[in-house]
């Protein structure tokens, strides 16, 4: 199979999937550039309420493909930083579903996610300081926001891999599932999510990456909406409400 990003989407639910078995899911150069135009399309689509990345098989993504790294670090490392970007910046939630290895550019972009479930046995890695090469300072922001400076600083020097229990006790990962579980808590969480009010999610999605120049925007966002009204009545009446809001089409 030739490495590639595929994707389907299911009950409001897309999957982006990371397909290089070869090398462990790792990115190739190809792969890095077909990311952004991707979620781009799913964050138009108005079907779309969620996105889940995961691996093909028995791990998430192993990093970059090392071999693209002999053909330029810099331009590797930029087409990497940019669709860590694409994926930080898409405006619906996001769930990285983990196994087996999540290292280097595979944490970045678990990293980038809403959230992070891993299975149990899952290994974490932030290992530039294995091949000599400097992390970028929006990945490390991003990375030092998730678990604090310490251990994004052990991650960093050391380049060592570090298990499960050590991911949920720094905030690397949010949950860990044992073995054959984690595909049905991703259904269920994602289930969950799309049934949400998508003002709510947007809006907190926004504030929570440090957007707050956009308390206005959001305030007027919801005075023209429906969903406060329709989650009030909803509550009373005791059913689940049905959520009109959707992300407007980019401009």
């Amino acid at each position: 199979m030739e490495p590639q990003l595929s994707y389907r989407v299911t009950g409001h639910v897309a999957t982006v999937v990371i397909r290089n078995p070869a090398k462990r899911n790792a990115m190739t150069a190809a792969m890095w550039r077909a990311l952004p135009p991707l979620l781009d399309r799913l964050a138009a689509d108005p079907d779309v309420r969620a996105l889940v990345l995961t691996g093909e098989g028995g791990t998430f993504c192993a990093g970059a493909d090392i071999s693209s790294l002999r053909e330029g670090a810099q331009e590797a490392q930029g087409l990497a930083v940019a669709a860590e970007e694409a994926l930080a910046a898409f405006p619906k939630p996001t769930l990285a579903a983990v196994r087996g290895h999540c290292v280097g550019g595979g944490a970045q972009l678990a990293a980038a996610c809403d959230l992070r479930l891993a299975e149990e046995g899952t290994l974490f890695g932030v290992t530039p300081a294995r091949l000599g090469i400097v992390y970028p300072a929006s990945s490390t922001r991003r990375l030092v926001s998730l678990v604090g400076p310490a251990t994004a600083k052990y991650l960093l020097f050391s380049g060592e891999l570090i298990d499960t229990e050590r991911a949920l006790r720094t905030g690397l990962v949010d949950e860990v599932l044992p073995a054959g579980e984690l595909d049905k808590r991703v259904d269920g969480l994602t289930g969950m999510l799309v049934s949400r009010s998508r003002l709510t999610q947007a809006a907190a999605k926004e504030f929570a990456d440090g957007r707050t120049d956009r308390d206005a925007h959001w305030a007027e966002q919801a005075r023209a909406a429906s969903d406060t009204a329709e989650g009030v009545t909803a509550f009373l009446e005791r059913r689940t409400a049905r959520f009109t809001w959707s992300v407007p089409a980019p401009e």
